[in-house]
């Protein structure tokens, strides 16, 4: 579990095909702090586990394997040597929560339809498939890329944020153009009113 508040950017090391996984190498600094094999840490949102963690001096690296899977369903596909990801390490459980409750699990991909500076802030607008907007709603939260953010507006296919110069400065999103793909996990209460509701009306029925 993740909170959508990014820790920090970690540079793409190394990804590098192999015949039962992608071997997806990032060079962290403050999550790679006392990490271990085993551990989780979110890479864009997506909750990644740690098989191999090498240091060389003061820099470390971080290896994960990445099924097919995750390979398809997240922006991972396109990162190359020196890409910038958003690290998040795993909540703890006497931390405080400063976002929202973030799995991990991507839903879809989302597409950068406008993505412009508006004084002293920028606008995202996101294209996004109807399976993440389906719990979409106004002032309602939402992982981009791992990070928390706030709902500003509602269309039909897609939706608008924005974004502030602390958020812009301290993740990848600074990275971002137009026409890329960010990853999107809708907000797990959504997900479970949804499902618990469709059990009533079930029951109602017989």
């Amino acid at each position: 579990m993740f909170t959508g508040i990014v820790e920090e950017t970690g540079v793409v090391a190394a990804v590098r095909p192999t015949a039962s996984a992608i071997e997806f190498t990032v060079r962290p600094r403050l999550c790679g702090q006392g990490l271990k094999v085993g551990d989780s840490l979110a890479v864009n949102g997506c909750c990644l586990t740690a098989v191999k963690v090498a240091s060389r001096g003061t820099r470390k690296s971080v290896q994960f394997d990445l099924l097919q899977e995750t390979w398809r369903r997240t922006n991972l596909q396109f990162a190359r040597p020196g890409s910038l990801v958003n690290l998040e390490r795993s909540l703890r459980a006497d931390s405080r929560l400063g976002g929202h409750f973030v799995t991990g699990h991507v839903d879809g991909l989302g597409t950068i339809r406008r993505w412009e500076r508006s004084g002293q802030d920028w606008v995202l607008d996101l294209e996004a498939p109807p399976e993440v907007m389906r719990y979409v709603v106004f002032k309602g939260s939402i992982a981009v890329d791992g990070i928390s953010l706030t709902v500003a507006e509602v269309f039909r296919a897609g939706l608008r944020i924005w974004i502030i110069p602390h958020t812009w400065e301290v993740t990848a999103l600074r990275e971002r153009r137009l026409g890329d793909a960010v990853n999107l996990e809708a907000d797990l209460v959504g997900k479970y009113v949804e499902q618990m509701l469709g059990k009533m009306d079930l029951r109602r029925r017989r």
